[in-house]
């Protein structure tokens, strides 16, 4: 496994993979790699002759007020699970080679990126998407592996490839859960033992909804109400959302059918948790 720091290393060893005929496979991760990831670099290297995956802290994507000094980063650790899983290359530049300038460049996906997520973090999703757009000019024609858990930036990400051509396939893989139905993520280590039991509540009412839907409500408000009671009564977390919503847009539509998706976020202590489930509606 090749570990590169800097832009024109990974492109010369993407572009010579290419020439040879190979099929590239990207992982993007800000590192700190758990099951989840694993299962995104799992799925890449399963498809692909070579699988890449960056580890970047990305500055643009936090606001001030967020944790970008203090999210966690272990690139050794990282690294064992990359060459466990099989991947061919990490690439993971610092800030400077990302960065070199003050970007006067700015990547915004209208509609999908405003409601939810968009209006409690309103500088995220551009950050986002600038870097990612970034990292897919320097990977080039490849197929990009993201998790089901941030559908919204996963939204986001089909559409900007589509609305831009970009020579990328995204690919979304399902989201990776505990035992108890939390989604994996790096911020679970800032739960304490109490927030951790009672984190499990927004899997349980994440399926109280579906069911809801698949029993015959048509009502977005009514499916949320369900959500919002679940969380409410089983736990301590502060609600910012909850979201019925259409898969594709993430509009909420009067009555819902086809593609449908339910999302939450909820803030316990330290630890800003997200999760989402997708049911259809016919």
């Amino acid at each position: 496994m090749l570990l590169v720091t800097t832009i024109d290393d990974v492109r010369s060893a993407l572009d010579a993979a290419r020439a040879e005929g190979k099929r590239v496979g990207f992982v993007p991760t800000m590192g700190y790699l758990h099951a989840g990831h694993r299962s995104l670099m799992d799925a890449a290297v399963a498809a692909n002759d070579v699988t890449m995956v960056s580890i970047f802290v990305n500055p643009l994507q936090f606001a001030p007020d967020e944790d970008l000094e203090s999210y966690p980063r272990d690139l050794d650790r990282d690294s064992e699970l990359c060459a466990a899983a099989g991947v061919d290359l990490i690439f993971a530049p610092d800030v400077a080679e990302m960065y070199p300038e003050p970007m006067w460049t700015n990547v915004h996906v209208s509609t999908v990126s405003e409601p939810l997520e968009g209006r409690f973090r309103p500088s995220h999703f551009d950050g986002v998407s600038t870097v990612v757009t970034k990292l897919f000019a320097i990977a080039g024609a490849c197929r990009a592996y993201f998790g089901e858990k941030d559908w919204q930036q996963l939204a986001i990400v089909r559409r900007m490839v589509s609305d831009l051509s970009l020579p990328v396939e995204v690919v979304g893989c399902p989201t990776i859960r505990e035992d108890d139905g939390l989604a994996r993520s790096s911020r679970n280590v800032y739960l304490t033992e109490t927030e951790r039991g009672e984190a499990a509540a927004l899997n349980q009412a994440l399926r109280q909804g579906i069911e809801a839907i698949e029993a015959g409500e048509r009502d977005p408000a009514a499916v949320e109400a369900i959500i919002t009671a679940h969380i409410d009564a089983s736990t301590s977390g502060e609600i910012d959302y909850v979201g019925v919503v259409d898969a594709a847009s993430l509009i909420r539509p009067d009555q819902l059918a086809g593609d449908i998706r339910l999302l939450v976020a909820v803030k316990f202590g330290r630890a800003r948790l997200i999760d989402n489930m997708g049911v259809r509606a016919d």
